[in-house]
């Protein structure tokens, strides 16, 4: 049996004002989906990402599936995804009855290849997904330009990408609607948690007519849609508004642990996922790449050993039983997956736990 775990992958920090904003939940009684933190939560949100509305739901799952909701997408509708994402992306596609249409990601960016995208556009094609994977930035501007050219909506998967940024325009606020996640892992936490931000006004009033049972407007407990119950409680957006609170100083710091961990292994034949010109890596998960699947393999059970928990990267949606595929053209993905690994990626990590990392590391590929 390995020893057991002593630098996890990640841990949130919660020693902020978390602990008082959920006293003054439970002060007030105000527990469940309504309560004055829910809309401080939605307003700081959109402030700080430059968004005009948001909508908090209770994670990052259901945000998808409401926003592909508020777009009318379906049955008989290709939307253009990256393989190599979460699954849950993927599942939220099919979740409305349309239909995932898998793309090779970039070597350079670890992103969807917009090129790929592009040969991937039929007749039936309603929609791009663009996940901006582990805190890295999509290539928005050549996204955008396809889905312009072809009459698509954008939809942007933020789940890791919260303080990333394109110059200095947030992740979020380049397509049509977006969503993010605020699971414990994430780079400001709520527990379970997500948001929506969508550009069009009545997407936004659809979305959160959906989010709430499809409640009408006009008449009490009247409900014209079908809709679905994806609120936040106020306790979780209390803990996000705490969060947001700190969030450039999580930022930074997780800027920083990146710089100091490629500065210390500097040398060994491993590849740091970096930060593509004219964009501002937010490092949810900092990552590196091996030259081989053997050497990845290898390496995580050098920092198991050590107590030291680490990921692979998402195994690719093209290689999951229930949208296996033979496409040749999704090598790319494949490939990476295949060599990528998940460091702890926490910000608050100690010098002492830092050289941890970098020791076991080195003489893994000293030794």
């Amino acid at each position: 049996m390995p020893p057991p775990i002593t630098i996890p992958v990640y841990k949130p920090d919660l020693s902020g004002k978390e602990k008082s904003f959920v006293n003054e939940c439970l002060d007030t009684s105000w527990i469940s989906s309504k309560g004055v933190f829910i809309n401080r939560f939605q307003d700081g949100f959109s402030k700080y990402i430059g968004a005009q509305d948001s909508i908090a739901v209770c994670n990052g799952t259901v945000a998808l599936h409401l926003a592909l909701l508020a777009l009318g997408l379906g049955p008989g509708d290709e939307i253009i995804v990256p393989s190599l994402t979460y699954i849950a992306a993927v599942n939220a596609i099919h979740y409305v009855g349309a239909t995932p249409i898998l793309a090779d990601s970039k070597l350079d960016t670890w992103q969807v290849d917009p090129e790929d995208v592009a040969r991937r556009i039929t007749p039936k094609t309603k929609a791009i997904l663009a996940v901006h994977l582990y805190g890295q930035a999509c290539e928005m501007e050549s996204l955008c330009a396809l889905a312009k050219k072809h009459n698509l909506f954008v939809i942007e998967d933020c789940a890791e990408a919260f303080g990333t940024k394109i110059g200095k325009q947030h992740a979020g606020t380049f397509g049509d609607i977006a969503t993010f996640s605020f699971f414990g892992n994430k780079t400001i936490t709520t527990g379970e948690g997500g948001m929506v931000t969508a550009k069009d006004p009545a997407i936004h009033k659809l979305a959160l007519k959906l989010r709430g049972q499809g409640l009408a407007d006009t008449r009490e407990y009247w409900h014209d849609v079908v809709g679905f119950n994806y609120r936040m409680t106020n306790i979780c957006a209390a803990i996000g508004l705490a969060q947001l609170e700190r969030a450039d100083e999580f930022i930074a710091k997780k800027r920083a642990l990146k710089e100091k961990l490629q500065s210390e292994l500097k040398g060994l034949p491993i590849e740091f996922h970096s930060e593509a010109p004219g964009t501002t890596h937010s490092y949810w998960m900092i990552s590196i790449l091996t030259q081989a699947p053997d050497q990845r393999d290898a390496l995580r059970g050098s920092l198991r050993q050590a107590g030291i928990e680490t990921r692979p990267l998402f195994h690719p949606a093209h290689t999951m039983p229930m949208y296996a595929s033979n496409d040749k053209n999704l090598k790319r993905a494949s490939d990476l997956a295949s060599r990528g690994i998940n460091l702890p990626s926490w910000p608050n990590l100690s010098d002492q736990e830092i050289a941890q990392i970098v020791q076991c590391i080195r003489r893994h590929f000293n030794s």
